[in-house]
């Protein structure tokens, strides 16, 4: 079974072909990057019309480099939300023209359903129910999700998710965006206990995250103590220790929350994916704690954490086995959250 996957939710224009859900066929991602990095952030209205331009040509592209024609496809997949609803109505636009042109079935996919399948994309998958770390931008949470595609949330974060936590740290520190990608690269090698910044926790059995008082604690040093600069010592502390130690901060509740759930639901699989899931300290931290617990760890390729249209494909085809595709497709309409 072939399917074209559109992904549009936010900043990234994707499409892809993937065979039997795993095997990838093409894989083309049109990024924006250089468009929002002057705002320290996603512009949304910006972010809609590059998708009106580069929509087309990303999904011609997608099909010459899998070597298929749209006629041979068995399904269409696209994104239905949640994300920028300008954004996602370009995808899903163009998802529902080419299925009812080849007449062909279309299939609606969650945002993060998509996240979680990324989890099969990796060398080696989950045999059953898993623990799935689902960290990015937009979205900080814990389901229990099962080989079906299924899921259930145990918790998300009531506030910032890490990734943005991450985005607006780096803007105040002036040290460009994405400000996950930003932080890692500053933080490599520096001390990562230089400034203890509060960990939220929430209550005792809680899964939910909260990244907003972390984020208050790291402007409020800043005001206090100056901006730290990458020759200097502002006290005894470096731009790169700082980054290090809110990177921390952060990393540590994900690693300490998603162990956790998999000790009380008696699991022994955890993944962790979106683009947060690319971080290198958290992908160490979770390296190291879940082998010494006797854990299995799953972690996608870093090009399958950040937004892509595999993971699309991947889980629509899981879709597919297990109900078939979307019901008057032609109704389907882009949901925020």
């Amino acid at each position: 079974m072939i399917i074209l996957g559109i992904e549009s939710s936010c900043d990234e224009t994707a499409a892809a072909v993937v065979r039997h859900g795993k095997e990838v066929l093409s894989s083309v991602v049109a990024s924006q990057v250089k468009i929002h990095g002057p705002f320290g952030g996603v512009v949304p209205e910006l972010a809609s019309r590059k998708h009106l331009e580069y929509i087309i040509p990303v999904i011609g592209s997608a099909l010459e480099r899998a070597g298929v024609s749209g006629e041979e496809l068995d399904a269409i997949a696209v994104t239905q939300g949640p994300g920028l609803v300008g954004a996602l109505l370009v995808g899903l636009s163009a998802a529902k023209a080419m299925a009812y042109a080849l007449g062909k079935p279309l299939i609606a996919v969650n945002h993060l359903d998509g996240h979680i399948q990324a989890a099969f994309l990796s060398c080696s998958t989950p045999e059953g129910p898993f623990i799935c770390l689902v960290v990015s931008g937009g979205h900080t949470a814990l389901y229990r999700a099962d080989r079906d595609g299924s899921s259930r949330l145990l918790g998300a974060t009531r506030d910032d998710a890490a990734g943005e936590a991450f985005d607006k740290i780096a803007k105040l520190l002036g040290i460009g965006y994405p400000g996950g990608i930003a932080i890692d690269k500053l933080a490599s090698g520096a001390n990562p206990m230089a400034i203890r910044f509060p960990r939220s926790r929430m209550e005792k059995e809680s899964f939910e995250f909260s990244f907003s008082g972390l984020k208050t604690a790291a402007a409020n040093y800043v005001r206090a103590h100056g901006l730290p600069t990458y020759d200097a010592q502002a006290g005894s502390v470096t731009m790169r220790d700082f980054a290090a130690s809110f990177q921390e901060a952060i990393v540590d509740v994900l690693v300490e929350k998603s162990l956790k759930a998999a000790e009380q639901f008696g699991l022994t699989d955890i993944a962790a994916v979106g683009g947060v899931a690319a971080n290198s300290r958290l992908r160490e931290r979770l390296a190291r704690e879940t082998a010494s617990r006797g854990f299995r760890l799953y972690l996608p390729p870093v090009r399958y954490c950040t937004d892509n249209a595999v993971m699309i494909a991947s889980a629509a085809y899981r879709i597919w086995m297990r109900s078939g595709p979307s019901h008057e497709m032609l109704e389907l309409d882009a949901y925020s959250r």
